[in-house]
């Protein structure tokens, strides 16, 4: 069974975390209204901790509200979801692109574009994460995490093929 996307972002160290909410608030963008449902809810979840309005928390610079809610261990699994997805695709294509096409799977610079993609075989998934070293250790382990707690059909061998290859 695989880790949660909340438990994920637990255990993950702090300056992580901050990389995580960096994106998951960049992305809004300009879209002061925060009219995405887990951006309601982090602004919900930051009022409440700060004591504040959520208007409050709504104007705040972004690199205030991503401390802050890199700060709160304990978020929803859409909230990490949502912050895990955003920080890969600003900051780790490279690496998920790499990792795509060693397994064969139809990608663009990292997102998959097959209609379906068929659970890889552990033999095929020690491989691709071998051909990952050029990579640090540290995103290679959190983007195989990621994939492992989003869809753990699809990636159902990939906890034992990580262990194997550790």
């Amino acid at each position: 069974m695989s880790v949660r996307p909340s438990r994920l972002w637990k255990d993950l160290p702090p300056s992580t975390r901050l990389a995580l909410a960096d994106a998951f608030w960049r992305e809004a963008g300009d879209d002061t209204t925060q009219t995405n449902p887990q951006h309601i809810e982090a602004t919900q979840a930051l009022a409440r901790r700060l004591n504040f309005r959520a208007k409050s928390i709504q104007a705040l610079p972004i690199d205030r509200k991503a401390k802050q809610l890199a700060l709160l261990t304990d978020v929803s699994d859409s909230i990490a979801t949502h912050a895990l997805i955003a920080y890969h695709f600003t900051t780790q294509r490279p690496l998920m692109a790499a990792f795509l096409d060693a397994l064969g799977i139809a990608n663009d610079n990292g997102m998959i574009t097959a209609e379906e993609v068929k659970a890889p075989e552990p033999e095929q998934l020690r491989d691709a994460i071998g051909k990952l070293s050029t990579f640090p250790a540290g995103d290679v382990s959190l983007y195989l995490r990621t994939l492992s707690a989003l869809d753990e059909d699809t990636w159902r061998n990939l906890p034992d093929a990580l262990a194997a290859t550790r």
